[in-house]
């Protein structure tokens, strides 16, 4: 089954481009991405659950994410900053995975009006080497990814 989820990597790049359309309206998909309780259902999947231990949704503002098991194990930690944010059109951001050596990378993301009931989501990382994106690239990403905005477009639904 083909991801809903899109993700362009050139080769020989240190970037690369993730794009998702959804069927909701622009608010509704900035919204997704900067109210913590929503980023907590989103991001929680069968097998952790996500917290935002911090979360300063304006420019210069930080956050704070973890993901735990159901024994309470910490299975994913990330933090960052923010460098833009503007309301239902784009966030700048960086984003660091404490327990994997990858580095920071940036994160611009884009939120883009289709239609009343309809959005797109682009979102450019730039890591910090081609082979850090590689290597991304080579773990279960993009299918997890592209189930994580599966549920937050069901989670959204809800709202609309």
């Amino acid at each position: 089954m083909e991801l809903k989820t899109k993700i362009k990597a050139e080769d020989g790049k240190q970037e690369l481009v993730i794009t998702r359309e959804f069927d909701l309206p622009v608010e509704l998909l900035f919204k997704a991405h900067t109210e913590p309780e929503l980023i907590e259902q989103w991001m929680s999947n069968p097998y952790a659950t996500s917290k935002m231990l911090k979360f300063e949704g304006k420019k210069h503002g930080s956050y704070q994410q973890q993901s735990t098991d159901a024994n309470g194990k910490v299975v994913f930690s990330a933090n960052g900053a923010f460098h833009e944010f503007i309301a239902n059109k784009k966030i700048t951001r960086t984003f660091e995975m404490e327990n994997a050596p990858l580095g920071v990378q940036l994160e611009l993301l884009g939120f883009e009006k289709l239609t009343d009931n309809k959005s797109k989501l682009t979102t450019h990382v730039i890591y910090e080497s081609s082979a850090i994106r590689d290597q991304v690239l080579k773990s279960p990403f993009a299918p997890g990814l592209s189930m994580a905005h599966d549920r937050m477009q069901d989670i959204m639904n809800k709202l609309k």
